[in-house]
Parts: C-alpha cells; structure tokens; sequence
C-alpha cells in the first residue's frame, strides 16, 4: 500500500530550506533564530563565538604595533631591505612601491627612469641634464634664442659655442695662426651642460669664494647646425658631407647606465684551452668592474636617514622639474636641519639646476659654495663627499675658473689618493691651465700606479707630441686608443697620432684617419677638420664662381701690386712685425706672418702699416668678418717644409693672393691635387682638407692669405658661430 504523504512534514522541509539574508547582506540557509531560538542554535551548532571579521582586526592591529616598534627601536636595518627591493623599482624613486607594484603585476607600462635621479642617487657628472643622444645641440646657442632649444634638456657644447667674453676682451694678437690650432697643446674634455654663458675668467676675483683665474682657451666644439640648402654640385673624388665631431662621452657616463651588465656566455667544458681561459678570466674582471660602477652611492649619514621621507619628498620635486619648490624645500631642510650634509647637497643640486634654467651664472655661484658647505660638513659619507666635491670642480671648470676647479680636485686627490680617475681629472686641470708639466707629472703618476689606463695614456702622449717627442708619443696615443676607455676615444688623439706616424714617415697614419673617420670624428680621412658644420659643400679646390665671391677676387687681383708694395714696404723696416709661425708645422726652414685680421677682429694697429691694403678688405664682409679665420701677409724663406696638417674648421674657405712667387720651387699640396702660385692670382682651397707646403727656390716667396666665410653659411650662422 502506498503510504500517504505527511502534509506536516513536507511544510516544515518547505520551511526550513528558505534562504534568510542577514545584515551583511549575506544569504543564509536557515533562520537567524530570534530570541532564545536563535542562541540555541548557536550554542547548539558549535558555531564561532566572534566572527572572522573580528579577528581581521585584531591581527591588523598587532602588525601595525609591530611595525611600530621596529621602526622605533631600529630593529631591522630598513635601508637594507629597501635596497634589496629596488631591483623591482620600475618607476626609479628609489623605493618598491604601489606602483611597481602595477608594473609588476602588467597593468601599467613601465617608465624608465632617468640616468641617476633616484632620491639618493648622486652620479659623478650631471644629475640633472638630459644630454642628446649625440651631444650636439640642433642650433648654435651662443646667441641664438633660448627657444630653440628646451629648457629641460640643455645641449652639452653650448657654451664652447658662446663667445666668451675673455676672447673678445682681449686683444688679438697679430703673432697667433689658427690656421691649425687643432694642434695646440691643451686637448680641451667636453663640457657639460653648458646652455648658458660662461663668466669671463679674469672676474673671478670678483665671487669671495673663487681664486683669480688665468684666460683659457673657450673655442670648445662646434655645436651643429642646421644643415642649409645644399646646392647642386659636381661629383667628385673629394666630395663628403662634412660630419660634427662625436666628442668623448665622460667617465660618469658609464657609470650611470641603469641596465645590469650582460653575463659572460657559459664557457663549454671542452674549451680549456689556454685562450678559453683567458676570455673567462677577462669577462670575470669586466664584470666585477661593472658591479663597481653600479654600486649605488650612499649619501645619507645616520642622521639623514631619521628625515630621509621629508629629503625624498624634496628630490621628488627636483625630479619633476619644480625647482623653485625644491629649492625652497631644500632651504627649510636647511634651516631646520644645518647638520644635514645630504639637505645641503640637494640644495646645491636645485641651485645647480635652476641656474640651467635661468641662464644663470650668479645662481650657479650659489651652487657652487653650497657643494663646498655640504661636503665641508662633519659625519658627511665619503660618497656624498665625493660626489660634491666633483661636482663643484666641473661647475668651476664651465665657468672658466680653472684654479678653483684646480684646487677642488687636488683635496679630491689628496682625500681619495687610490682614486685614478680623479687624478686623470687632475691632469685635464693642470692642461687647460696651460700647465703641460703639472699635467705631465699627474699623468706620470697614473701610469705608474696604473700602467694600463687608457685615459693617462693618450693624454701623456698628446703632451709628450706638444713637447716635439713626436716618437715618444706614438705608443702613448696608440696603446691608450686601442684600450678604448672612457675619454679615449676623441677626435683629437687620432688627429695627433697619425699626425706623429706622418711626421716618422709612417704610412699607418691613414689607417688611424680612417679609424677617426669610421668613428664620426672626421669628415673623411682627407677632412680632418674637428670644429665643423654639417652639410657644407665639401671639395678641395674651389673656383671664383663657386665661391660667390668674384668681387673680392677681382679686387685682389686688380690691386695686387699695391698690396705687394705695402707688404714689402713692412719687410724692409725690419720691425719684426713678421712673427715666426710658432704651431710647430715646419719641419724646416723659416716661415713668418703679418696679421691684419683674426677672428673677425683687426689685430691690434697692424693696418696703421698697410692702409690701402686694409680699406680695400673693408668693403668684404665674408673676409673682415670671417670669425673662424684671418687675413694676414705670409713669408716662407729657401728651404722650408710643411708637415701635411689640416685646420681646425670646415666654416671658412682660404684664398692666396701671389706677391712675390719665384719661378721654380714653390708649390702647395692639398689632397692629392698640387698647384703652384703665380702673382697676381688667387688660389682658393678649403684647408680642412690635408695640405702640404714646399718651398726649394732660390728666394723668398711672399703671399697674401684672405680667409672667407664658407658660402653656403647662413647669415645667421655667421653670427652665432664661436670664433677660432
């Protein structure tokens, strides 16, 4: 018999499967139970006295406590951690945060991090300007307008390119020939950051803190133009674009790279052969030097560390580019904190940063004393010590004032004597003081400690060829070219090694042309020209027409015998107006010059003795004022040799005008190409090219050397192109 349903039991399963929301908004099967039915239920079921939620909290509040207390008491080295978590720093604030977090977990793009801005970060070059990636500005700064370039990414050779004022003030003397200044004695290092004009260096007397300082040369190198219309030209053998010159990337800069060094592929175990071993020794030791230039500076002293967040919240400002803000929370740093080293080295860092963006050298002065207090501090880490006291040399050294930059890395020296790159440093100091003995001794020092250093190397043999040791030099130059280290690989070195292996005879010199060319240096390996301007029409010999300047040819062509009168009217005062070429070019004989114009400027009253002569130029600006030449009379006696040489600059054209040209004997070289002069014409040649002089007659031969503006220059390039 089927049994009947109880209609009781079937409503109270009804009853009981009905869902029950409670206050949390979660769903319950079952009732609450309301009064004692619910607590019996309670006690009945077994279920938690407190609920999870409860025991959240209360976990919560002991971490927090915790927390607190490690802090307070200093249990856990907090720094340490922290540096261990900045190999996940993808923002690079110097801390492992929320939003690295974001990065990590692939819901925000990474931004890379600027060169040496974290929050402690010191690098030993800039920390602030961003330099373009060939460190050549796109205009010429000198007196350009401050828009062309932005103000948060000032260009590394713009200073080089401003006239400075010590060039102009002083008087020009009629003894000096550009014609090669690239072989001067004193290799100028790429400045740094130089968008503003530096002081005049003989006003150092007037900052307090500053020793007199001696004029330097201030050519520097070209910044880059903007390349003019480019005109249709004939194809030729010798046509090149001309290129500007890659300077050397400063030491720091290796220093600074953010990226881990790549690990040395694995070796195979059967490779145990003798050269296998010696590639793993090698990448070993490379790779340990990697990890030494990537070891973080520490700047924070113990005291730093207790106000470490408001120091952070100061750099952060920095950071962004609101310097006013950061100065001003550097300064209350300051004030409230005098024994903070790290305060005052961001203070000199916001002054640093700002005089970029105003232009301004007064606020860089400020700068500079600020770098002295915080490195003069007690208890300041010798890392933020170092990094002050460097900097302040290389703000010292933009501003001309070389014997305060001088005097800078020699307590640099004396405090860090282990330290080679500073004594490196140190020599560049003493060479761009015109001091080649202090800097040959530094240097000598260097290599004795370190026989192996590149950077002392080529410098040593650059001042060895000054001294005329042009066999000695050779495996200096050569041995610290091919080491390839930071600072070695300039334009001027494998200028003035192949310069010296031409001079031994040595054909191998064009191959180091070549090498320079390859490595952008040069234009070609005729064109060794380093200050130069891209784009220009580039070919040995020119004509009248091609120049675009007919008029002032025919003008010296027509009045060539008065200008030949004048001349020989100065010859037979015998005055000693004829100043011997002094550029160590000669390999013999007797070669003197009478200057009327330099750099764009009359030289002194040399025209009081040739006045026709002058009034005739005056008409010719392309001539007068060529900034980057002269205008001068040359004498070169029987016998004289000239070493093949280049000049310092693709920006001007060379034009002689024949005097006194004897029959036989006399000839010029440039490039392959050799003519001879006649009296009364004009030869015109671009002296960027390599040229060679002979003179084997039986008398003197007299010329007339003009130099012109490039053509194809614009009018607005000619007047903000730096003089050489």
């Amino acid at each position: 018999m089927a049994q009947r349903k109880n209609p009781k039991t079937h409503s109270k399963k009804e009853a009981k499967s009905t869902p029950v929301e409670s206050k949390n908004g979660k769903r319950t099967e079952g009732g609450g139970g309301g009064g004692g039915g619910g607590g019996g239920d309670a006690g009945g079921g077994g279920g938690p006295k407190y609920s999870m939620f409860t025991w959240f909290v209360v976990l919560a509040l002991l971490g927090v406590w915790s927390s607190v207390a490690v802090v307070y008491f200093d249990i856990v080295d907090y720094d340490s951690v922290i540096g261990k978590l900045t190999a996940y720093d993808t923002d690079g604030d110097g801390d492992f945060d929320v939003e690295d977090a974001k990065v990590l977990l692939g819901l925000k793009q990474a931004e890379r991090p600027n060169v040496g801005e974290s929050p402690e970060e010191s690098t030993e070059t800039s920390e602030h300007v961003s330099q373009s990636t060939n460190q050549q500005a796109a205009e010429p700064q000198g007196a350009g307008p401050a828009e062309d370039t932005p103000p948060e990414t000032p260009t590394e050779e713009t200073a080089s390119e401003s006239d400075s004022p010590s060039a102009r003030d002083d008087e020009v003397s009629g003894s000096q020939d550009v014609e090669s200044e690239i072989q001067a004695a004193v290799p100028l290092p790429p400045l740094v950051e130089n968008d503003f004009v530096p002081d005049d260096p003989r006003g150092d007397s007037g900052h307090p803190y500053e020793d007199e300082a001696d004029i330097i040369d201030t050519t520097g190198v070209l910044v880059e133009e903007s390349p003019p219309q480019e005109s249709e030209v004939e194809s030729g053998k010798y046509l090149t674009s001309s290129q500007v010159t890659q300077e050397a990337e400063p030491v720091g800069e290796a220093e600074n790279q953010s990226e881990p060094p790549v690990e040395p592929e694995p070796q195979s175990e059967t490779a145990s052969v003798p050269e296998a071993e010696g590639t793993t020794e090698k990448q070993a030791e490379e790779k340990l030097k990697e990890k030494a230039k990537k070891k973080k500076p520490k700047l924070l002293n113990k005291f730093d560390k207790t106000i470490k967040s408001e120091i952070d919240a100061a750099e952060k400002l920095r950071k962004k580019g609101k310097l006013e803000e950061a100065l001003k929370a550097f300064e209350t740093l300051v004030q409230q904190y005098p024994q903070s080293p790290r305060a005052r080295y961001g203070r000199a860092q916001a002054e640093d940063d700002l005089a970029e963006k105003l232009r301004s050298n007064d606020m860089l002065q400020k700068a500079i004393n600020s770098y002295r207090e915080a490195a003069e501090l007690p208890d300041v880490t010798s890392d933020l010590l170092r990094a002050a006291l460097k900097r302040r040399a290389e703000r010292q050294q933009f501003l001309g004032r070389m014997r305060g930059c001088l005097a800078t890395l020699e307590k640099l020296v004396q405090i860090f004597p282990e330290d080679v790159s500073l004594k490196n440093d140190l020599g560049v100091a003493h060479l761009l003081l015109g001091d080649n003995k202090g800097a040959k001794k530094v240097y000598e020092e260097v290599l004795a400690a370190d026989p192996g250093n590149g950077f002392a190397k080529v410098h040593y043999g650059f001042i060895l060829k000054s001294e005329n040791k042009i066999a000695e030099s050779i495996p200096y130059l050569k041995e610290g070219l091919e080491s390839g280290e930071p600072g070695t690989d300039d334009g001027r070195f494998y200028f003035h090694l192949g310069d010296a292996l031409q001079r031994v005879g040595d054909d191998s010199a064009y191959h180091w042309y070549e090498l320079g060319h390859k490595r952008g240096h040069f234009a070609s390996v005729w064109q060794r020209s380093l200050y130069n301007v891209d784009g220009l029409k580039a070919q040995p010999w020119w004509t009248p027409k091609e120049t675009g300047y007919s008029d002032l040819v025919k003008t010296l062509e027509r009045n060539w015998k008065t200008i030949r009168d004048e001349a020989l009217a100065v010859i037979d005062q015998n005055t000693g107006l004829f100043v011997p070429e002094e550029e160590n070019l000669r390999e013999k004989g007797e070669w003197g010059q009478y200057t009327l114009w330099q750099q764009g400027r009359k030289a002194g009253n040399a025209c009081q003795a040739v006045p026709k002569t002058c009034s005739l130029l005056e008409r010719y600006p392309e001539a007068t004022g060529c900034k980057r030449g002269q205008i001068k009379f040359s004498v070169m006696q029987p016998g004289t040799h000239v070493w093949p040489h280049t000049g310092p600059t693709n920006c001007r054209l060379r034009m002689h005008l024949g005097l006194v040209i004897p029959k036989q004997g006399c000839r010029i070289r440039c490039t392959n190409q050799t003519r001879e002069w006649e009296e009364g014409k004009v030869l015109i040649f671009d002296d960027s090219f390599e040229h060679e002089v002979w003179q084997d007659a039986d008398s003197y031969r007299l010329i007339f050397i003009v130099d012109v503006w490039h053509p194809e220059l614009t009018s607005y390039q000619r007047q903000t192109l730096s003089s050489i």
